[in-house]
């Protein structure tokens, strides 16, 4: 193999983090780009985070990938200072989902680092904001989201940190469901997350690729009704799928398989990042790669990212890309702190790998 066999859990989880934050960082480069006009401005790929774009971003800064990302981060840290503060009875700071939806209203007012105070975002998602927008009414994450038929990448790309940090796996599937429903609560999104951060719980304990995407199959065919015997499960369909498709074939003939184009939709992120994490080749190429496929350029490489970092470890990630991210050092810290409190205070160590 390629990559890193025996990284540390901790190496994994700064890999997965920061996994997602340079495929958002390199890919927003090139966002919105056709297979074609990639292949033409860059026939071996961008190999470097430079910045530009469709929104002239500075090289390294975060796209909504990575700052809702870091919002879920925050929300999970928040959550394990009450633990350690012995605040076992707050209820509501117990509740990851409504911490890091509040978390997500913050960015989307302005209140987040790197943008002038109240100013918004310069790029988000329909229903991303649709689902924000009802939130801030509700405050309740259960009663959130766009609705039935939204189905982008938009919870996709950010829910990582529930695959990190939430170490009893029933409480890490249902987590990562809500809190892609406080915007995407569409069944293919919310399954979605939960069966890509089985794979992130999996390769955390040492799994192999093709045990990990085993055990999301597995997760997803659980999850998933009324599912068609002759078309099999959205979600299932679509892991499958990655399993048997080429980034590196993609990358140079375009997403032929795919109806989208790679250009959001969420099953279709999922597949590319099945297949990311089954190519044997190191995480730089691999993730290169996933931009020359075009499309959605930097949510695919962030969600690819992602776990490529958890198999591979940070140290696969270029030094140069690492030294670039606006929240390396942020991310770097905050996982240090919650990995230190997970391995003394674990009570899921032996966690079963019973499907939900």
């Amino acid at each position: 193999m390629a990559y890193i066999s025996t990284p540390t859990r901790l190496q994994r989880s700064i890999g997965a983090l920061l996994g997602v934050h340079a495929g958002d960082s390199l890919g927003s480069t090139l966002e919105f780009k056709s297979h074609a006009n990639i292949k033409e401005s860059h026939p071996t790929g961008l190999r470097d985070i430079v910045g530009g774009g469709a929104f002239q971003r500075p090289a390294g800064a975060a796209t909504d990938d990575t700052d809702m990302t870091r919002g879920v981060l925050l929300a999970y840290f928040d959550h394990q200072q009450l633990l350690d503060n012995g605040q076992t009875n707050n209820a509501e700071g117990h509740d990851v989902a409504k911490l890091a939806a509040q978390y997500f209203l913050a960015w989307l007012s302005g209140d987040w680092p790197g943008r002038q105070k109240g100013r918004r975002p310069v790029d988000i998602g329909g229903a991303t904001l649709r689902g924000l927008e009802m939130f801030k009414r509700t405050q309740d994450p259960e009663r959130a989201g766009a609705g039935i038929g939204q189905a982008g990448n938009g919870s996709l790309m950010r829910c990582i940190p529930t695959g990190i940090f939430q170490t009893c796996r029933r409480e890490m599937t249902q987590q990562s469901m809500r809190i892609s429903a406080i915007t995407h609560d569409d069944a293919r999104c919310t399954i979605s997350c939960a069966a890509y951060n089985t794979v992130v719980y999996a390769l955390l304990k040492e799994k192999s690729p093709r045990e990990a995407v085993d055990e999301a199959l597995l997760v997803a065919k659980s999850l998933e009704e009324n599912c068609n015997q002759d078309t099999g499960c959205a979600v299932e369909k679509a892991i499958r799928l990655g399993t048997t498709l080429s980034v590196a074939d993609m990358a140079e003939n375009g997403p032929e398989s795919f109806v989208g184009k790679a250009k959001g939709y969420v099953l279709e992120s999922l597949s590319i990042a099945v297949a990311a994490l089954m190519d044997i080749r190191p995480l730089e190429d691999v993730l290169v790669d996933v931009v020359r496929i075009g499309g959605d350029t930097d949510t695919n490489a962030a969600i690819a990212g992602g776990l490529l970092g958890a198999r591979d470890g940070v140290d696969a990630i270029p030094p140069q890309w690492r030294e670039k991210l606006q929240f390396r050092e942020e991310f770097e810290r905050i996982t240090k702190l919650l990995v230190e409190s997970i391995e003394r205070n674990d009570h899921c160590k032996q966690d079963s790998y019973s499907v939900v």
